[in-house]
């Protein structure tokens, strides 16, 4: 198999909001390095991103809100310079280098020069056409998909497991019948954006092609896997796509101090290997992989993203492996002594039982009951 591909360069490393902001800058570096230590990196092939292209921004955004970005000024009209978006002095270079970069791992597979690619810095899937959002200025999913799109492909699956809603690639391919939106998120009533309730199923010719699974507070590893299995891979071979590309944000996890599930990386990694599996089984192995979310930079984040980089390059850390000390040492106080939560990646399978009892439960019935019949698909099995 060819290696997988990986986009790192220095640059990549800069996005996020600096002083106490909660998306560290940190994160994404310590991730990469704690793969490298566990020989993970060495079995990619590793290049910078492309150069700053602003036509492919201009693919996910309005000018009008470009120049805003590249103003390098305060436009809360336009989300920026607010509390979760602050100003930053260079962002618009920033973010549109991982617009390349996605844009970048999505020509590659579509191409064939790879089954597999990464862009871990990735991933920014609240920005809208005309607004930053949620910490992301540029939607480099949209981007991709965009692109996708003009190379021919047909057929896309997204798959989306930040706990929060991904509402900016939802907005944008809603009313396309040719691209498939599934977002496994924290429920709406409870967390940041306030969408993508289980109902919400898309519009126009695209009803049926988008996908809400929210779950409950406090969900944690085998909940979040029994609901996961029961409607992700069914809407996705349903589908039939002829690429994957997925959004990994890490904030679903019990240390993350932004929301409020209870995963630990164990449920992480077994999502990994269902989305990859499907890869395989449905679109030759072409899927491109995404970072996102994920607030706890010296813990959740960097251990789900090595277990993510070892799972695309079909390699495997095992949970109970040290994490090395020059890592933690680098990390700083509170870094995690080994690679695993201590859970579990086993869960009771929904097809052996609908408990209409368990929240989680009738979480899964309101989305397989909302969209399952405009796919095709028994809800009640």
């Amino acid at each position: 198999m060819t290696r997988p591909l990986l986009l790192h360069d220095d640059e990549l490393l800069l996005y996020g909001f600096g002083g106490t902001h909660p998306l560290s800058v940190g994160r994404t570096r310590f991730a990469i390095e704690l793969a490298r230590h566990f020989g993970v990196v060495d079995q990619f092939q590793v290049r910078p991103s492309s150069e700053v292209d602003v036509e492919l921004v201009r693919s996910a955004h309005d000018d009008d809100y470009i120049r805003a970005v590249r103003s390098n000024r305060s436009h809360p009209a336009y989300g920026i310079g607010t509390t979760d978006n602050p100003l930053v002095i260079g962002m618009h270079h920033i973010a549109a280098r991982t617009v390349a970069a996605t844009v970048d791992a999505c020509r590659s597979v579509w191409q064939g020069e790879v089954s597999r690619a990464v862009n871990i810095a990735g991933g920014w899937h609240h920005a809208m056409p005309a607004e930053a959002s949620g910490f992301c200025i540029y939607n480099d999913v949209v981007a991709g998909i965009k692109e996708l799109q003009r190379l021919g492909c047909a057929r896309i699956a997204y798959i989306d497991v930040d706990a929060h809603h991904g509402d900016g690639v939802e907005l944008a391919f809603q009313d396309d019948p040719s691209v498939l939106t599934v977002s496994i998120h924290e429920s709406p009533l409870t967390l940041f954006p306030g969408t993508g309730h289980g109902t919400d199923v898309g519009v126009g010719d695209g009803i049926g092609a988008t996908v809400n699974l929210p779950v409950p507070e406090g969900t944690d590893n085998q909940g979040w896997l029994r609901a996961f299995e029961a409607v992700v891979p069914a809407v996705v071979r349903q589908f039939r796509p002829d690429i994957i590309i997925s959004q990994h944000g890490a904030d679903g996890h019990r240390e993350d101090p932004l929301t409020g599930l209870a995963l630990g990386v164990e449920s992480m990694r077994r999502a990994y290997a269902m989305i990859a599996d499907l890869a395989d089984e449905l679109c030759q192995g072409k899927w491109v992989v995404t970072g996102g979310g994920g607030y706890s930079p010296g813990n959740a984040v960097p251990r789900a993203w090595a277990h993510l980089l070892a799972t695309v390059a079909g390699e495997r850390i095992d949970y109970d492996l040290a994490t090395p000390q020059a890592w933690r040492e680098l990390v700083g106080e509170g870094a995690p002594l080994r690679m695993g939560d201590g859970g579990s990646e086993d869960f009771a399978c929904f097809e052996d039982g609908y408990d209409p009892a368990n929240e989680i439960d009738r979480a899964i019935m309101t989305t397989r009951r909302a969209v399952f019949p405009e796919l095709g698909l028994d809800p009640e099995y």
